[in-house]
């Protein structure tokens, strides 16, 4: 099961725009940034007249950090065997999961590394016994968590994410993708799934039934082209299925990891990706500006630029941290952020639901 074609037609209709060619995408890098961020936000009041900037309340629980795959701008994982390895037990997650509810948070979020010693079973257990505790959404994994459990669980990619849509799971984010271009995913993470692999397990998913977000982190030291052959893929595969929700793409943060030598982008290039993005993605709905990688001053400006999120109350989050970034906002201070830009807060749920406008 996938979003129809017709929900996708009827996005790009609301636009009215000539579709953009690949070419045409990577003269934008050259544009002037104030006539894209312009256009990009034209483009965001045409798909959202409303005006509102929406962001959610969840929780991300780190479930292990045990990984095998060794990607080189990872200061998060651990080998197996490490005196720092964990894997939560039920108990701990439980605890994590009743805190969130208190606060006030909906969806869950349960990310970890490539585990060898974790297969479906254990996945299903812990979904299963979530969803039979707490009303929670589960918008959890990612593609390449997905394609290791597949292959330490000796099943095909639809075999896996039917039985874990059966246990609980309801969405898909993003990450793994990092830059979808092999002459990059070489480089910088050799073990980590490929391009071609990470499209594949989404695609599946969204056979299945699973919506999810897509992703992009720059800074590796790709070309503009390759970035514009990451969008076009995502563009690609939204065309044949409907069942992205969002984009959300961030800057590499380089600290404590392999890669801790190289500069990270600058805060221009981020709001020139996002107003590409804007501007190329014309079938989907939503484009997340990220406060958690690059802070809220970076975050409110990107709401100029076509941003029409502001993505998580983040209630804990390990991975970024571990790189030495780490931004803190509550659910009061992103609305003052939304609010100083002159835009209406909007709290959602994971399917870009409305649940409250604040006023």
């Amino acid at each position: 099961m996938s979003v129809s074609s017709t929900k996708i037609r009827d996005l790009r209709v609301k636009t009215s725009r000539p579709r953009l060619t690949q070419e045409e995408g990577l003269a934008l890098f050259d544009a002037d940034l104030l006539d894209l961020a312009r256009q990009a936000d034209e483009v965001r009041r045409e798909l959202h007249p409303e005006g509102y900037v929406t962001f959610i309340r969840d929780r991300i629980i780190n479930y292990t950090n045990v990984c095998i795959t060794y990607c080189k701008f990872c200061a998060f994982y651990r080998p197996p065997g490490h005196p720092e390895s964990y894997v939560r037990s039920k108990e701990e997650i439980f605890s994590k999961v009743e805190e969130m509810l208190e606060r006030g948070g909906t969806t869950l979020m349960l990310q970890g590394g490539h585990n060898p010693e974790l297969k479906i079973d254990y996945y299903e257990d812990l979904f299963s016994s979530i969803k039979q505790r707490f009303d929670v959404y589960l918008h959890s994994l990612t593609a390449t968590e997905v394609d290791h459990m597949a292959e330490v669980s000796g099943l095909s990619l639809e075999e896996t994410l039917t039985r874990l849509k059966q246990a609980g799971l309801d969405s898909l984010p993003g990450g793994g993708a990092e830059m979808l271009v092999d002459d990059i995913r070489d480089k910088v993470a050799p073990l980590k799934t490929s391009a071609d692999r990470w499209f594949e397990v989404h695609e599946t998913a969204h056979k299945v039934g699973i919506e999810s977000t897509a992703t992009m982190v720059f800074g590796f030291g790709e070309t503009d082209r390759h970035r514009i052959e990451h969008l076009e893929r995502l563009r690609a595969l939204q065309d044949r299925t409907g069942g992205f929700r969002s984009f959300i793409h961030w800057s590499l943060t380089p600290g404590n990891s392999g890669m801790m030598r190289t500069i990270p982008p600058a805060g221009a290039e981020y709001l020139r990706i996002m107003a590409i993005a804007r501007l190329y993605l014309d079938n989907f709905s939503h484009i997340h500006a990220g406060w958690v990688t690059e802070g809220a001053k970076l975050a409110q400006l990107a709401l100029q630029y076509g941003a029409d999120d502001l993505g998580s109350v983040l209630m804990e989050e390990l991975v970024i941290s571990a790189t030495g970034v780490a931004y803190a906002y509550n659910a009061e201070q992103i609305a003052a952020m939304i609010r100083s830009v002159g835009r209406i807060p909007a709290i959602r749920n994971s399917k870009y639901e409305i649940l409250k406008v604040l006023d």
